[in-house]
């Protein structure tokens, strides 16, 4: 299994109103090889700030016990040198594969979580962006690196040409809380 680029988004909802449309959405770019959602947490608090928590991936059973088996021996390989990490791998394997592989479960994410105000939810997403692999692999094979990235704002899209005014101001109320 080749790991394409990975990113976290932190989303933010206010008044949430879910009704399958994102899980839908994610399940189908899943479907089509374009993501896999590594991990994610969602977390609900309702007007009186009672917290309601979903964990969420998209790997199947093999995918799960595999990445487990690749994270367990990266963390061998930094503590016990290369007999670490053939014996981290068979335990992030088997680990993984009783439990899943749950990335957000420290006391850091729930804090940051605790902060979201009542009557909105927030979600954060650990993406694999597969469909990236190809480029990724052709980039490094000529010597190419990142150097950054980032998401264009709707109105810069205007000032290139890709979206007049009013779509910018559309997506960007889409976007803004």
């Amino acid at each position: 299994m080749a790991i394409g680029p990975v990113q976290l988004l932190v989303l933010g909802f206010q008044h949430p109103d879910f009704k399958g449309e994102v899980l839908a959405e994610l399940e189908r770019l899943r479907n089509s090889d374009t993501i896999k959602v590594i991990d994610a947490v969602i977390v609900r608090k309702d007007a009186a700030g009672r917290m309601d928590v979903e964990h969420l991936t998209n790997l199947t059973p093999a995918e799960t016990t595999e990445l487990g088996g690749k994270i367990g021996a990266l963390v061998g390989l930094g503590y016990g040198g290369e007999a670490g990490a053939v014996e981290g791998m068979a335990t992030g394997a088997e680990s993984a594969a009783e439990r899943g592989v749950h990335v957000f479960r420290d006391q850091q994410t729930w804090d940051v979580l605790a902060e979201i105000p009542n009557d909105s939810a927030a979600a954060l997403l650990l993406l694999e962006h597969h469909w990236a692999v190809p480029l990724r692999d052709a980039l490094m094979r000529t010597g190419g690196f990142r150097v950054g990235d980032v998401f264009i704002s709707p109105f810069d899209l205007v000032d290139i040409g890709l979206a007049t005014r009013q779509e910018a101001e559309r997506m960007h109320d889409l976007e803004a809380p």
